[in-house]
């Protein structure tokens, strides 16, 4: 079982921390958040990962080196020229990804009460080229699903600007919940990232909308979903008392 975790952001929000670290090795209850995640898939099932590095990414691989890779295989997508965001970054690691074999992505800032092998076997058994775990938390910016839980758009509740374009939002049309950061994705989403547009930095959020109507993008809802995202001064404080719940 392979995973993703994406490790190379700028941690600005997290500012002055992260002005001698990188994101992934803020401390969370003693540990970086990159090992609480690392040490999460593993317990999952998941032996080999691949984690992007940009900002700080030698401190990254010094701390990998530090813990023997945790006894895993750990694969470096190195991202220190230049930050692709999340679309562009999985699309540069794609060559560790070949075959049939899904892989889970996680973002590094996310600590959860989610069951990942539950959520990455759901996929394996569906047809969907990429599985996003939703779930019904308060947000401003929703993700729209079907009857089916077939992804159909996003809406901004503030703004009600919507994605894709021409998409008409109607209250009690679709399924709304909130994007977990966590995702799914089969390999052959990569033949679909071939063109023009997906070249160099985007957001994988922007690729999904633009492609739904076409691909089967599904989301797998965890109602009961409890999430934090330690990419945030107040929540990073909140999250000791999370993993001690």
């Amino acid at each position: 079982m392979k995973a993703m975790i994406f490790a190379a952001g700028l941690g600005t929000r997290l500012k002055p921390l992260t002005d001698h670290m990188p994101k992934a090795l803020v401390p969370v209850a003693g540990r970086p958040m990159l090992e609480h995640v690392i040490l999460k898939l593993k317990e999952a099932g998941f032996t080999e990962l691949v984690i992007n590095i940009h900002h700080f990414g030698e401190q990254i691989l010094d701390f990998l080196k530090a813990n023997q890779d945790f006894g895993l295989t750990i694969h470096i997508s190195d991202e220190r020229e230049m930050l692709l965001d999340t679309g562009g970054g999985i699309k540069k690691a794609a060559t560790f990804f070949t075959g049939t074999e899904p892989f889970l992505v996680h973002n590094v800032d996310i600590l959860s009460n989610a069951d990942l092998k539950e959520v990455y076997e759901f996929h394996r058994k569906s047809q969907n080229l990429a599985t996003l775990l939703v779930s019904p938390r308060k947000t401003s910016r929703y993700l729209l699903f079907d009857a089916d839980n077939r992804l159909q758009g996003w809406i901004h509740k503030d703004t009600l600007q919507t994605k894709p374009e021409g998409l008409v939002y109607e209250p009690g049309k679709y399924r709304e919940y909130a994007f977990s950061g966590i995702h799914v994705i089969s390999p052959e989403l990569f033949h679909y990232m071939e063109g023009e547009q997906w070249n160099g930095k985007f957001p994988i959020m922007d690729f999904y909308l633009h492609n739904c109507r076409q691909l089967l993008l599904g989301g797998y809802v965890k109602e009961d979903l409890q999430l934090i995202d330690i990419g945030k001064p107040d929540t990073l404080a909140r999250a000791e008392e999370f993993l001690h719940h």
